[in-house]
C-alpha cells in the first residue's frame, strides 16, 4: 500500500475537522503532538483538544488556498467561512513525523463579515 502524501493527510485533517471526526482528528496527531498559536504555547495534545476542539457547526465551508510540502514540513493557507458571514484566513505551518502530523503553528490572519474587515480587539 502507498504511504498517504502530506498534502492527503492535510486535506484529510480539514475534512475531519469540517466533519466533527475528532477520533480521525487524534488519529492524525503523533503522541508528541504540539500546537502553537497567538493563544497557546506549545500545549500538548490532550491539551489541545481540551483548550482547542470545538464542534464545527458554525463553519460553511473552509476553502484549502495552498499548499506547500517540503520534506517532513508544509505550509498551508486557508480561508474559512462561517455561518453567520464571517471570514478568516490563516496559514498553519506543520511539522511531520512519518505521516502524523508533529506540530502546528498557526498564524492568524484579518477577519470580514459580510465583505468588511472586522478590527479584533487586543
Amino acid at each position: 500500500m502507498a504511504a498517504t502524501s502530506k498534502h492527503e493527510i492535510i486535506r484529510n485533517l480539514f475534512a475531519a475537522y469540517l466533519n466533527n471526526d475528532r477520533a480521525a482528528v487524534e488519529a492524525a496527531f503523533a503522541d508528541d503532538f504540539r500546537f502553537t498559536s497567538p493563544y497557546d504555547d506549545e500545549i500538548d495534545k490532550a491539551t489541545y483538544f481540551e483548550r482547542c476542539w470545538r464542534v464545527s457547526d458554525w463553519i460553511a465551508r473552509q476553502d484549502l488556498e495552498r499548499i506547500m510540502v517540503e520534506g517532513d514540513a508544509a505550509f498551508v493557507t486557508y480561508r474559512c467561512v462561517t455561518k453567520q458571514g464571517k471570514s478568516f484566513r490563516n496559514t498553519e505551518a506543520y511539522g511531520f513525523a512519518g505521516d502524523r502530523i508533529r506540530r502546528i503553528d498557526v498564524y492568524f490572519g484579518a477577519t470580514y463579515e459580510n465583505g468588511q474587515f472586522v478590527k479584533q480587539q487586543v
